[in-house]
This record gives structure tokens, C-alpha cells and sequence, in this order.
């Protein structure tokens, strides 16, 4: 009977690891409110509520954060906005990460990038925080700059000391109408990184 419950123990911490395999953490970074709404800032919640409207799904506020959770083939999204504020990311993401036991491998955090042009996408496995607070919380409190992040180019069109201004401003009539067809491409994204993997979809998506 011993030797028959340690089988089981074993058989079942193998499921639940497996499990966990098959979640992936998918974080869209933003600030929390009307006025950040449509601001260069909060493409990450862009990018999320645009995967969500399109597959009919429904954000609820839980801890630290609005979920939403999606299904395909065999994994499952866990799509996160915390409600922290762009500047304590990090502690929404290690909580989430924790309560789901999802490894980091599975995840990929969504973000704005002054350095690459306007709708440009770029996904990388590691890399400094670039002076993006959000991205700095996230790997304090993470320990690691080793974590999958989604570039979204916001570019640099802003005259000196207006950075901040620039940022937190909202798109441009000429932004917007590329916007959809960006947004549409960062899905395909999302979904490439959990079905064909890190590797695939940055040869795949990166530079288009």
C-alpha cells in the first residue's frame, strides 16, 4: 500500500507540473485609469483588451489585477493588466506567477519602447529595462533580467526634456489608423509564443 501511494504521489506531481507547463502568464503593462486610456504608455492593456475583444472575453478585477483566461489547444493564456500602476508591476507579476505556479519561462510581458519605431514589434528573452520603470519593478522583483518581453515601438518623435509629455500623451490621428492592423498583428504574436514557442515566433515576428 506504501509503495502503491508514493506511485500516486509521484503520478500526480508529474500531472501538476505538466499542468503548469501549459500556462503561460501573458502581461499587457499600463496605468490604471480613463485619462491613461489611450496613452503610448498603456499599449500593453491595448494590446490585451484587443486579444480579448476578439476572442469575446471578459476582464474581472482580482488581486492585484484584471484576468482574463483563454483556451487553445491544450493551453491556457492567463492574460494580465495590473492595477498597481505601471511603477510596482513587478509585484503583480511575481504574485500571479506564484498562485498559478506558471515557470518564467511562460512568461512574456508586454510593453511600450521609445527606441523602435512607431508599431514595430520586437520579442526578446532577456535584456536590461531600457529606463522603463514598469520593466525595472518586474525584474527586482523577479531577480532576473531573464524574462520574455513584447516590444511594441512607440518611437522617439519628442523634443528634448518632453519624454515624459510624449508617453503619457495619446496617439496621433495618423497612429490610429495604423493601430488595428498592429494590434491584430501583436495577437498573432501572443498566440505564436505559446503554440510554436520563444524561438519560432521571434524568427517569425520580429522586424515586421
Amino acid at each position: 500500500m506504501c509503495q502503491f501511494l508514493i506511485r500516486l504521489f509521484k503520478k500526480n506531481t508529474r500531472i501538476k507540473e505538466q499542468d503548469s507547463m501549459k500556462k503561460y502568464l501573458i502581461v499587457g503593462l499600463g496605468n490604471i485609469g480613463e485619462k491613461y486610456e489611450n496613452t503610448r504608455h498603456n499599449i500593453g492593456f491595448k494590446v490585451l483588451d484587443h486579444f480579448a475583444r476578439k476572442e469575446d472575453l471578459t476582464f474581472e478585477t482580482q488581486k492585484l489585477g484584471d484576468i482574463a483566461t483563454y483556451k487553445l489547444k491544450g493551453r491556457t493564456f492567463i492574460l494580465l493588466k495590473p492595477n498597481t500602476y505601471m511603477n510596482l508591476s513587478g509585484k503583480a507579476v511575481l504574485y500571479w506567477l506564484t498562485k498559478e505556479k506558471i515557470p518564467i519561462e511562460n512568461l512574456l510581458v508586454i510593453t511600450d519602447d521609445l527606441n523602435l519605431p512607431f508599431g514595430s514589434i520586437r520579442l526578446k528573452t532577456k535584456g536590461s529595462d531600457g529606463g522603463h520603470n514598469g520593466l525595472k519593478d518586474i525584474q527586482e522583483k523577479l531577480n532576473t533580467t531573464k524574462y520574455n518581453r513584447f516590444r511594441f515601438g512607440i518611437s522617439d518623435a519628442f523634443n528634448k526634456g518632453k519624454q515624459i509629455d510624449y508617453v503619457l500623451g495619446e496617439w496621433t490621428d495618423e497612429e490610429n489608423k495604423t493601430l488595428k492592423e498592429r494590434l491584430e498583428k501583436s495577437v498573432e504574436l501572443i498566440k505564436s509564443f505559446v503554440l510554436a514557442g520563444v524561438n519560432n515566433t521571434m524568427n517569425a515576428f520580429n522586424g515586421k
